[in-house]
């Protein structure tokens, strides 16, 4: 069950990058929302800006693949927070709309992830923090589904079972357990200051849904698997591309040579 789990006893690095990544995002996040919380759209946009400009900083010292992956990360957290948001209501943002700074928000979380499933930390202690977390997560879904709260969650112990699937089945489980930390800090921060607020009955399966879900890093998993799994097929279709309109270019290229020549004589 663990056999996509860093290997015992084995050495490991610590990148003062991926330290800085991740407290810079963690920083960013509170930051970000405590101040939406009741900030006027201008505000939202003037946060989206900041949010790109961050987002980009951090990628330049990344390498092809994790850019790609994160690209990937962006646009289908984006189409899916129009879909599960705007269109479907299974939570809403103060306005209604996606606000500007959560497309590069998602960027900046996938790439938090992704920092701190290979820092020298998760690497090292990864079924440390693998414990500590589906013991916090489980006592959590269980609370949701004890009836104590007033507002059930049973749709977050359904996301928990959906988690540990993708912890211990998952090929990149690093990734899924760093993405539960992030995840966790946004959506306890934004739903506490009103930022954004899940509806109690969940649109699609009729299930009951906690303020935030108490499984709800599942959703933010199934983009980080989507933005793994098509990175690498991207980028060699892009490089099958170009390498097809060079071969086109040089012929239409050597074409207009010869007529050039024919015409000369």
């Amino acid at each position: 069950m663990l056999r996509h789990f860093p290997e015992l006893n084995v050495p490991v690095s610590h990148r003062k990058r991926d330290y800085f990544i991740a407290a810079f995002t963690f920083f960013c996040v509170a930051v970000c929302l405590l101040s939406d919380a009741n900030a006027p759209m201008a505000k939202q946009n003037a946060l989206g800006v900041c949010g790109w400009v961050f987002l980009i900083g951090l990628l330049l010292g990344e390498c092809k693949y994790v850019r790609m992956q994160v690209m990937i990360a962006v646009a289908f957290a984006t189409v899916g927070e129009h879909f599960a948001s705007v269109y479907m209501g299974g939570y809403t943002y103060r306005f209604e709309n996606v606000p500007a700074y959560v497309p590069p928000g998602h960027g900046m979380v996938y790439l938090t992830a992704v920092a701190l499933g290979r820092s020298g930390l998760f690497q090292r202690y990864a079924r440390e923090i693998a414990g500590l977390v589906v013991v916090v997560c489980g006592l959590w879904s269980l609370w949701g589904i004890s009836g104590i709260p007033e507002q059930g969650d049973a749709l977050g112990a359904l996301l928990f079972c959906i988690f540990l699937g993708y912890l211990f089945k998952g090929r990149s489980p690093m990734v899924y357990l760093a993405a539960f930390f992030i995840t966790t800090w946004l959506e306890l921060i934004g739903t506490a200051v009103g930022t954004w607020k899940w509806a109690a009955i969940d649109p699609v399966l009729g299930m009951s849904q906690g303020n935030p879900p108490s499984g709800v890093a599942a959703w933010y998993c199934l983009v980080d698997a989507v933005a793994m799994t098509w990175a690498d097929p991207v980028l060699h279709g892009f490089a099958r591309f170009f390498s097809w309109v060079l071969v086109k270019l040089k012929k239409i290229s050597s074409e207009q040579f010869v007529f050039d020549e024919s015409g000369a004589e």
